[in-house]
């Protein structure tokens, strides 16, 4: 009885010990292996496994990374698992990073959630070779179809009046205008690429609509970290990590599809859209080509998604600074009123006549920041910023936030004030700081379509309608954390002028 009791008792201790040993080797290891290098930017403790996963606040990341930034400099370092990556913030350093450095930074890092999604391929997330090739095919061939011409102008106008006629239909009443608004801006880009539009009632189109958002929410939240940290532990596990891989195979089907009917009715001699173009260049057969049909999906993908969320957010954003500024709305109008008038359409043309409206423009993108981390990059070579060496595969946020919102840059940094981008007697000017659409070599290669929908969007919705509130009804400005930074759904007037 007594050796039974002595045996347990070493057993139980022999237990703990082994336990002890465990925790104390895996702290060690966790410690040695991932410890900072020499020279390296500082940062926040990071707990052993994890990380510094519960140092950021993920229903707020861009933020946090500003908050972490003044604490810990304006280049410090984070470690999501065993995975390390430096933070850049202020204007300053992310032109040393991005524009004068910006051979080192040249590259996406291969991220497993948006390698599962996109497998390395397309526009955005590719590298080398791949991404050389389709960039220059699909900013060339974009270009050909009126991509920032004056010939884009009366597809980005036709479209506003189609919208315009869904927004009169409220009769002056209280309606969301997420998805008229995310339509036609879609809208643009898919007479680009598929060589139509579709209408606002159609089910399919609507029910892409709607996925965009919800797909670039979940990539945007703490999952999607989880996933690309602990990729082959996630894999296996339920939430919303799958939810999102099964939204964008949705919306890769829905590409799938125009692919195919334009293959079945492709001619060679009649390239009517993008679609038509990259066929083309598949069939040339070209040695070291990365010209193939599942790359061709994954391109749509990127600028589908570029080309109208982003766009129809910061238009939404637009509509609650006008409501919740009624005298700047009024300034913007009387400004168009009296170079446009009522008479006629705007055109580009006008853009250079207009200073005030191009100021408000320009300060909705400021304070919406519609990308506020922009999109990740990763060092092909070491990186030197001031006193630290950033090695060669380490991954590198650009924190637009720290640019947009600093008191350096910007007078009132917090406040919608036009001003920002005017001089003394009313002439506008861009200012260096202002870069929604990041810099350098990977800079967005839809910044100058954005830039002509902004303009023809904005000043025709100013043209023809007052935004005002429901009555009793105070503009929220509060934002609905994604990759992209969009308004909480709301209800908005839009009165016939």
């Amino acid at each position: 009885m007594m050796d039974s009791i002595v045996i347990g008792s070493y057993f139980a201790w022999d237990v703990k010990s082994l336990l002890l040993f465990l925790a104390v080797f895996i702290l060690t290891t966790d410690y040695i292996k991932n410890r900072r290098p020499v020279s390296f930017p500082p940062g926040p403790w990071a707990l052993p496994v994890v990380g510094n996963m519960f140092t950021v606040d993920h229903s707020r990341t861009h933020e946090s990374l500003t908050e972490l930034g003044r604490k810990y400099g304006d280049v410090f370092s984070l470690r999501m698992g065993s995975v390390w990556m430096v933070v850049l913030n202020r204007f300053e350093v992310l032109k040393e990073a991005l524009v004068t450095q910006g051979d080192s930074l040249a590259e996406r890092p291969d991220l497993p959630l948006q390698v599962e999604i996109v497998h390395k391929l397309g526009i955005n997330f590719s590298n080398g070779n791949t991404w050389k090739q389709q960039r220059r095919f699909a900013l060339s061939t974009l270009r050909n179809f009126g991509f920032a011409k004056k010939s884009l102008e009366p597809v980005i106008l036709d479209e506003f009046t189609y919208c315009a006629e869904e927004f009169i239909s409220n009769k002056g009443a209280p309606f969301n205008p997420h998805l008229t608004i995310n339509n036609a801006v879609s809208n643009i880009i898919c007479s680009l690429v598929f060589g139509h539009r579709f209408e606002y009632g159609d089910k399919m189109f609507m029910k892409m609509m709607k996925l965009l958002p919800k797909g670039l929410q979940i990539q945007g939240s703490i999952w999607a970290q989880f996933y690309n940290s602990f990729p082959l532990l996630m894999k296996h596990l339920p939430g919303p990590h799958q939810t999102v891989q099964h939204i964008w195979s949705e919306v890769k089907d829905f590409i799938r599809a125009e692919v195919k009917e334009h293959k079945q009715n492709w001619d060679p001699l009649d390239q009517r859209d993008y679609i038509d173009c990259y066929l083309n260049e598949m069939n040339k057969g070209q040695v070291e080509s990365s010209f193939e049909e599942e790359t061709l999906v994954m391109s749509i993908l990127d600028l589908f998604v570029a080309g109208s969320e982003t766009t129809s957010s910061t238009l939404r954003w637009a509509f609650l600074y006008m409501a919740d500024n009624p005298e700047i709305q009024e300034k913007v109008q009387a400004e168009i009123d009296l170079v446009i008038g009522q008479s006629r359409r705007p055109c580009m043309e006008d853009r250079a006549n207009l200073p005030y409206t191009d100021a408000v423009i320009h300060e909705v993108q400021r304070i919406a920041n519609i990308i506020p981390l922009s999109l990740p990059r990763f060092t092909n070579r070491d990186l030197h910023l001031g006193e630290y060496t950033i090695p060669k595969g380490v991954t590198v946020i650009t924190n637009l936030t720290s640019v947009m919102f600093d008191e350096n840059e910007w007078e009132a940094p917090f406040t919608f004030n036009p001003g920002h981008f005017l001089t003394e007697e009313g002439t506008f000017v861009k200012k260096p700081a202002f870069i929604p659409f990041s810099a350098g070599k990977r800079i967005c290669p839809g910044e100058t379509l954005a830039k002509m929908e902004l303009f023809l969007f904005f000043t025709s919705f100013m043209q023809c309608f007052i935004f005002s509130m429901p009555a009793g009804v105070k503009p929220v400005m509060k934002q609905s954390f994604s990759i992209i930074l969009a308004p909480h759904p709301y209800e908005i007037c839009a009165t016939p002028r």
